[in-house]
């Protein structure tokens, strides 16, 4: 029998949901491909879909933004901004019926390809041959694979494989689908590895999503052990650490108020994988995780999106300064070295 702290399923209602129409042009719409960076300071951004209005007009579109809750009059002006096509329309706003508006916006998404990984969202989409195939199903929780943050992720960790690092104990803070914890189980699957969110539907979800790419769930090598729990906030998670990976997808607020804690999880030499932030955020993040022994060993960028690589330093007080053991798993011998 698995041994995972997940909570029952939730029978809280769905928030309210709202959709804001507005038609738009076909390059507009193509220029939101992809995620909205004004919309990532907002507490619940909503879901921007577009779609062809007029089959016989080819460059008459329309854009659909989806709340949870009805949109206040400055997300409304911020949606117009984007679309400046529709500067003099008076946009649609109605309240939807009670269901998952979330899941329903998020159904037909392309499949995403990222390193070895390819993620789809969609049981009838086909595999990728030669790579790594993740079923993570449009949900509630946050990580299908879409967001440029989740994928910046997969890519790093991907990499980070490819040159040789190794891993044994793996920590994924505010996991959501699940989806980067697997990926890091694919690559060190001899790990021991933790996942939590705060959101207890997001842990649920997270172990659904476990038993349907078939990643083993428990508190031995090589399985899953799933924890809701706010930051790091969790016995277990203190228990099992120190972690010599740990991978925190999240907001740049929270990412910087949970830096000591997050550092503190992380053994001498480990890693720690961030992402969620913008990047006229990666500057604040940065200082708050410097000024607890870390120093930025990679960064890459996809689009607004920065994903960051750091590694602990080693503790240097009273005692002889310990030389990090190359052999070690926290990173492969000549690589990352500042």
């Amino acid at each position: 029998m698995n041994d995972v702290a997940t909570p029952p399923i939730s029978t809280e209602p769905v928030a309210q949901s709202w959709k804001v129409t507005l038609p738009c042009t076909r390059a507009e719409a193509e220029a939101l491909d992809g995620d909205i960076a004004a919309f990532a300071l907002m507490d619940r951004p909503p879901v921007l879909m577009t779609s062809e209005a007029e089959p016989d007009n080819e460059d008459s579109w329309r854009l659909d933004a989806y709340f949870e809750g009805q949109p206040s009059p400055a997300a409304i002006k911020l949606l117009r901004s984007l679309v400046p096509s529709a500067a003099g329309t008076k946009p649609l706003v109605e309240q939807l019926p009670d269901e998952d508006w979330v899941t329903l916006s998020q159904q037909g998404l392309e499949p995403v390809t990222a390193g070895r990984f390819h993620v789809r969202n969609l049981a009838s989409d086909p595999q990728q041959p030669g790579h790594v195939n993740f079923l993570i199903e449009a949900s509630r929780a946050f990580g299908t694979g879409q967001h440029e943050t989740t994928a910046g992720c997969l890519t790093m960790l991907d990499r980070m494989r490819r040159v040789g690092m190794r891993f044994g104990n793996v920590a994924d803070i505010g996991t959501g689908t699940g989806l980067l914890a697997f990926a890091a189980l694919h690559l060190w699957p001899r790990a021991y590895a933790t996942a939590s969110d705060i959101d207890p539907v997001a842990v649920e979800i997270s172990a659904q999503n476990a038993a349907a790419n078939r990643i083993p769930t428990g508190k031995g090598q090589g399985q899953l052990a799933l924890y809701t729990a706010a930051g790091v906030d969790h016995p277990a998670i203190a228990t099992r650490a120190p972690y010599d990976l740990l991978i925190a997808n999240i907001l740049a607020g929270p990412l910087i108020e949970l830096a000591p804690s997050l550092c503190a999880l992380v053994e001498e030499g480990g890693t720690i994988v961030l992402a969620g932030l913008l990047r006229e955020q990666a500057d604040a993040v940065l200082a708050a995780y410097r000024a607890q022994g870390m120093r930025l060993a990679e960064r890459t960028d996809r689009g607004d999106w920065p994903t960051l690589r750091l590694r602990k330093r080693p503790q240097i007080g009273w005692k002889r300064p310990r030389r990090i053991d190359s052999h070690a798993r926290g990173e492969a011998p000549g690589f990352g070295s500042l």
